[in-house]
Order: C-alpha cells, then sequence, then structure tokens
C-alpha cells in the first residue's frame, strides 16, 4: 500500500482550492459557534465580524502575495524561509495543533447535530462513526477530495443563501410567519450593544476560531495547478463571500428571535427554522448543518497530513512523515492525525455538554499566532523576492503592520482576561512545550 514518493500530486483545480478555503471556514464557527458570540455581544457581533473578516483579508493577501513570489511554497515553509527552523518549527507544530483541535470540535458539532434526531445515542459515538467516514475520504486521491469539497462546500453556500434570503422575507414582513415585528428585535432586550463595546470585542476569540481556515488556501497552493495565475482570484473571492455569509446571517438571526432566547442546545439556524413554523424546515437545515460541519472537519484532516508533511519536507519533523501511499496521499501523517481524533473524541466521552465551549477558545489563540506569524514573515520576505510578483498587498508594510498590531492586542487582551483562563493557559502551556522543543530538535 505505501512507498516512499517524496512529492504531493497535482490534483486540485481552482475550484476546488477555493471551496476548500471556504469550507474550512465555514462551519462550526458560524453554524454553532455563532450562539456563543450573540450571548457574548448580542447584535454588536457583526463589527466583531466584519473587523475579523478584515484582518483576514490582509492576512490572505500577503499569503497570496507570497505564494507567488515563492511558488511552491505552503504556509509552513513560507515561515521556514523567512525566519529559519526554530519559528518554523514552533508555528508549524502549532498549525498542526491548532487543526487538530478544529477537527475535534467540528466532529462533536456533528456527533450534536445528529442527536437532532437521535437524542439517546451518546454524543462521543455520533462523533466516532462521524470521524470513520472523513478519515476514509481522505485515503483517496486528492482530486476525490477536492471535489468532494466543492459540492460539500456548495450545499452550505446555497443553504446561507437560502438562510439569508428566506430570512430577510420574514423581516421585512414579505413571507408570512409568526413572528411580530422583527426589527424591534435589534434594538431591544438590551439594545444593539447590550453588553457594550467591551462584549463586542470579548467575541473575537470564537470569531478567530470561525475565520480559521482561510490559510488552507496556502497549505493546498502545493497541490494545485497553474496556481500563481489563480491564487489572486480565489484569495479575493473567498475572502469577501465568507464576510457576507457570516454577517448577514446573523442580522437574520438576531431580527428574527431576540438574541437572549439564542441556546447553544441547537444551532441558532435551526431555532430560527423552527420559529418560522414552516413544516420539516428544521430538519433540512440540520441536515445541511450536518453536512457543513463534516465538510469543514474532512478539510482539516487534509490540513494536517500535508502540514506534516510539508514540516518533514523542510526537517522540522521527522522525515518518516513524507512517506505516501500509492495515491499520493501522506499516510503516516493521516494515521497520527486518527489517533489524535479518537482522544478528541474520548473527551466527548468524558464531558460531553461543556466540552464543544471550551475546546473552540483554543484555536482562537493559535489561529491568531498563526496569523501574526504569516503577516511578520510577509515583512521579512517582500525584500527577497527575485521579481515582483503580479498581485501585492495595498499600502504595504502600513497594511500588514496594522494586522500584525491589531492581531497582536486582541491576543495579549485575551491572555489577560479571567475569562478564558483555560483557553488562555492550555495556549500558553502549548506554545511554551513548543519553544522548548524547538531548542532541543535537531534540524533532519
Amino acid at each position: 500500500m505505501e512507498n516512499n514518493h517524496q512529492d504531493l500530486k497535482k490534483g486540485l483545480l481552482p475550484r476546488h482550492v477555493q471551496f476548500i478555503a471556504l469550507a474550512g471556514m465555514i462551519g462550526t464557527g458560524i453554524f454553532k459557534g455563532s450562539s456563543d458570540t450573540l450571548n457574548i455581544a448580542g447584535p454588536s457581533v457583526i463589527f466583531t465580524y466584519l473587523i475579523g473578516g478584515l484582518l483576514l483579508f490582509i492576512v490572505m493577501a500577503a499569503l497570496g502575495e507570497m505564494a507567488i513570489a515563492f511558488p511552491n511554497h505552503n504556509v509552513q515553509l513560507l515561515l521556514y524561509r523567512a525566519f529559519g527552523f526554530k519559528l518554523s518549527f514552533i508555528t508549524g507544530w502549532l498549525y498542526w495543533i491548532n487543526w487538530i483541535i478544529v477537527i475535534t470540535v467540528e466532529l462533536l458539532a456533528a456527533g450534536s447535530f445528529l442527536q437532532f434526531w437521535y437524542p439517546s445515542i451518546p454524543l462521543w459515538l455520533l462523533s466516532l462513526l462521524c470521524a470513520v467516514v472523513i478519515i476514509a475520504i481522505n485515503l483517496f486521491p486528492v482530486k476525490y477530495y477536492g471535489e468532494l469539497e466543492f459540492w460539500f462546500a456548495g450545499i452550505k453556500i446555497v443553504a446561507l443563501v437560502a438562510f439569508i434570503i428566506l430570512g430577510a422575507l420574514i423581516i421585512f414582513g414579505i413571507f408570512p410567519s409568526n413572528i411580530e415585528d422583527p426589527l424591534a428585535n435589534y434594538t431591544a432586550h438590551g439594545g444593539f450593544f447590550p453588553h457594550g463595546v467591551s462584549g463586542m470585542l470579548s467575541a473575537f476569540l470564537v470569531v478567530m476560531f470561525s475565520y480559521g481556515g482561510a490559510e488552507l488556501i496556502g497549505v493546498a497552493v502545493t497541490e494545485t495547478k497553474d496556481a500563481e495565475r489563480v491564487m489572486p482570484s480565489i484569495i479575493k473571492g473567498a475572502v469577501w463571500r465568507v464576510i457576507i455569509f457570516y454577517i448577514f446571517p446573523i442580522l437574520i438571526i438576531c431580527g428574527i428571535m431576540p438574541w437572549n432566547q439564542v441556546t447553544g442546545q441547537d444551532s441558532p439556524f435551526v431555532q430560527v427554522f423552527n420559529l418560522t413554523g414552516l413544516p420539516g424546515a428544521a430538519h433540512v437545515m440540520n441536515f445541511i448543518l450536518l453536512t457543513a460541519v463534516l465538510s469543514a472537519a474532512n478539510s482539516g484532516i487534509y490540513a494536517t497530513s500535508r502540514t506534516l508533511f510539508s514540516m518533514a519536507k523542510s526537517g522540522v519533523a521527522p522525515e518518516s512523515l513524507m512517506k505516501t501511499s500509492k495515491n499520493g496521499i501522506p499516510i503516516i501523517g493521516l494515521m497520527i492525525t486518527t489517533l489524535c481524533l479518537l482522544v478528541g473524541v474520548f473527551l466527548a466521552y468524558i464531558s460531553p455538554s461543556n466540552i464543544i465551549s471550551y475546546l473552540m477558545t483554543i484555536p482562537g489563540f493559535t489561529i491568531m499566532l498563526v496569523w501574526i506569524g504569516i503577516c511578520s514573515a510577509h515583512l521579512k520576505l517582500r525584500s527577497h523576492y527575485k521579481a515582483k510578483p503580479s498581485f501585492q498587498v495595498k499600502w504595504f508594510p502600513f497594511t500588514t503592520i496594522i494586522a500584525i498590531v491589531a492581531l497582536s492586542l486582541i491576543f495579549i487582551g485575551f491572555i489577560l482576561s479571567p475569562n478564558n483562563l483555560i483557553g488562555s493557559t492550555v495556549s500558553i502551556v502549548i506554545v511554551g512545550m513548543l519553544v522548548f522543543l524547538s531548542f532541543i530538535a535537531k534540524k533532519k
């Protein structure tokens, strides 16, 4: 089954990569995590999503520029080129850990959506079944993974568009419903800023988790055909669509139901459809949400296995991780990811009620560090380009510096916040451990 191929196969088409990025970003963060952000900030959370989206655009633009300037370099290789072994070691392994946690969250969310129909079956068992399906998919050649993600992402994009249209029709009284005066929900129940500006800022952690996945474009670039030509349009299109797909649904949810009635038990999207009175609508929406989080988990497994391969190639991970199957799949990396996911599912067995909320805060910390690393690499590498890329970040270096400063302030703010004690403690321990290992590890 296995051989020692040292290169990944270029089986991804531009449409695959574009939808892979969307699939990674549109998952639990919006469909289930939006209940957490609404409870933290109320309707004002749309500003949090907007600011986060603008920071995301800068990060992705910087990544796209570097990908063109240095062909066949993904995120980890770019960081290695910019800062050398130690920082590449820390960031690469941090990114891998980040995605392991994200995949676990997505699988647990999938299990919770299945409980909508099978409430008597424990969360850990349903999540385990989902994990088996997703891992099996990733054993096939990358072109099949890309095609599946294309259709998975298509389903949730269509669902979000339908949700936005139906919600707008209800809010403006065009579509009949049992909801009285939806527009009043934006200002009632404490107003648009029920917890003030501090509440709006406090939602950043979950919002960053939600937007995490955009950098999958920078992971998939080494398996993308004609990457230099298509990367700019892919980045621009993906980022702006995600901003729209986050902000508009939140506006719809806050209009149709009071923000303080949003519960964490079911997705706000399912709750909204329950309120509309449409027969079977909640079941349809729950199915779509299930496919959405499975899609995000699928993207995560792709990211983890390729990240390990890339780290092995640059010498910051064991050489054995470059081993691929006959289909060009990093098989050892996939096996390690599988074992880690089993641990995550076991956590659902120990604490089924709180595990999703606890785990969702950790990737928020780690993804901010990865984004800071990408922007810092952009500052460092701009002067080392052999030729001027066809796509460049506007107003460099000011935009890149602004992103670094903003992300750093958000990160420090949450580390110091007593409300994030568990997430910040776990994140500090992880980073500290990786810093220590970077000094004792030797370049292969």
